[in-house]
């Protein structure tokens, strides 16, 4: 069977698909043994899930509220009171200038992010294409297959900055940042995923001063950040302008199931997302949004985020970073700073193989891990450094992280002797 370009494209080994096929099977070939350290699937947070199970049933003990959770499209923008509730409250918690009209939501972020990026990148039909500029790379697994053309990404290569204890961190190397009439948008992830690097407000700001000197839009992907989940161990600040589209997420919070995105935008970024959502999808889910209405309201998803959520991963993120550190001892390894989100990023300088070997000689051994080459999209694959780190997520259970990490060092231990 032949098919178009554009399924060809989306057919074609996309380094998410492989991730979430991975995923998918894991159990079923590994049963009860493989160790689930790739995917970014957040972890069971008990006080959270309490709350929800309890709004859950709420909503299905009132038949008015049941009737419109499973059977009543929401206009295309997203569900009204839930748009209503978060505008209030990102207006008074941080004087983001904003009413209903800048926000609207997405059967998901990747969805979002699809919109999003074909929205301000690829051809114009003047003759002119334009791409999406990354301004440090690596960045999340997702994006790389988003375009619906070639040559979607321009990255740059980060400034690595050494740390004690075997720690480093990325920088946006901001001398070597040039954008020009190609770019249709920058975008970047905080925390960022793979590596769990914040970004400073300094380096946002600067991001935000460049992206208006060049007239385009600065997207920040806030999936893991402030201000909700606020999985950050760091400080950062929320911010949001007219020239900059913030994107939210219910599921790092713990609801990845409800698939639900938010967009907060100038309006007409989100009457067009909404006219897309339109011819997409007809509508966006009511669950996710209704799920979470209270929590809006009251402004309980800030202080959970803050009290339940972030300690629950901080301390994993300790309990990771230290066996990491036990069981590597005498191993040339370094870890990416670990600031946010529920990953570590290894780098393996000099590594034997390569990262994707790495990768699937961990996978014979039940453990599941993403290779690093993955997270590098426009940038030349010949860079060394893409090919040396793998990423691990620390959200599942202790126990299976812990032993996951003693066999990724013996697995590192024996290639390296």
């Amino acid at each position: 069977m032949k098919f178009s370009q554009f399924g060809t494209k989306f057919t074609s080994g996309a380094g998410i698909l492989t991730l979430m096929d991975d995923l998918g099977n894991a159990l079923a070939t590994g049963g009860d043994d493989m160790v689930m350290m790739g995917g970014g699937n957040p972890g069971h947070v008990p006080e959270f899930q309490n709350i929800i199970q309890k709004r859950l049933q709420a909503l299905a003990a009132d038949k008015q509220s049941f009737q419109k959770l499973i059977g009543v499209y929401d206009p295309p923008q997203g569900e009204k009171v839930f748009i209503d509730e978060l505008a209030t409250l990102l207006t008074k918690s941080y004087g983001w200038d904003i009413g209903p009209e800048n926000i609207c939501l997405t059967n998901g972020s990747q969805a979002g992010f699809f919109l999003l990026f074909n929205l301000f990148a690829g051809d114009y039909g003047d003759g002119n294409s334009k791409q999406i500029r990354l301004p440090l790379a690596p960045e999340y697994i997702g994006y790389a297959d988003l375009g619906l053309c070639d040559d979607f990404f321009i990255s740059t290569k980060p400034q690595i900055e050494f740390l004690d204890d075997n720690f480093f961190k990325y920088h946006v190397d901001f001398d070597n940042l040039h954008i020009g009439d190609e770019t249709g948008a920058i975008c970047v992830s905080r925390p960022t995923n793979p590596t769990g690097n914040v970004l400073t407000d300094e380096e946002v700001t600067t991001l935000d001063q460049l992206a208006r000197q060049h007239h385009v839009p600065l997207i920040l992907d806030n999936a893991y950040g402030v201000p909700f989940p606020g999985i950050i161990y760091t400080e950062a600040k929320p911010v949001w302008n007219e020239n900059i589209v913030v994107c939210l997420s219910l599921s790092k919070l713990g609801l990845p199931a409800v698939r639900t995105g938010i967009i907060v935008a100038k309006k007409e970024i989100v009457s067009a997302v909404s006219g897309m959502n339109a011819i997409m999808n007809l509508a966006t889910g009511s669950f996710g949004a209704m799920l979470a209405q209270d929590l809006v309201a009251s402004g309980d998803i800030l202080r959970i985020s803050k009290e339940v959520v972030k300690p629950f991963y901080e301390e994993k993120m300790k309990k990771a970073v230290a066996l990491f550190q036990k069981e590597l001892k005498g191993v040339p390894y370094k870890i990416h700073k670990p600031e946010g989100a529920m990953f570590l990023w290894l780098w393996f300088k000099d590594l034997p193989i390569n990262s994707h070997e790495l990768y699937e000689r961990l996978k014979k051994k039940n453990v599941l891990v993403v290779s690093g080459h993955f997270f590098f999209p426009g940038i030349d694959p010949s860079w060394k450094h893409c090919h040396e780190c793998i990423r691990v997520t620390y959200s599942q259970d202790e126990e299976q992280v812990a032993r996951g990490i003693k066999i990724i060092a013996q697995e590192v231990r024996e290639i390296c002797s």
